[in-house]
């Protein structure tokens, strides 16, 4: 599983992850509050489905994709938690914007 390492100083948020409440840490990722709380994924892949997690944690694979405050396409882990930040799993192949 996951070790969760953060500032002591840094406090509680609520994110808003899949319709739910969830309490996480402040000044730590998406990426890793989403790991911490929930085992699972964080999006499916485009052609067949299958669940993805992230991999590398810094930006490089793009396994973390989600949608954050309704924008979709964003990595999850160079994204910080923000209290009140609503969070949903990005399933399958999404439009890019204009």
């Amino acid at each position: 599983m996951y070790r969760r390492i953060t500032d002591p100083k840094g406090g509680m948020v609520a994110i808003h992850f899949e319709g739910q409440r969830l309490p996480v840490h402040a000044n730590e990722t998406v990426a890793a509050a989403i790991l911490a709380a929930t085992p699972g994924y964080t999006r499916t892949t485009v052609v067949s489905g299958d669940k993805r997690a992230p991999y590398c944690m810094m930006g490089t694979c793009f396994e973390c994709l989600m949608e954050i405050d309704g924008v979709q396409n964003r990595q999850a882990c160079m994204t910080t938690v923000a209290d009140g930040m609503i969070v949903k799993r990005q399933m399958g192949k999404r439009e890019m914007p204009e």
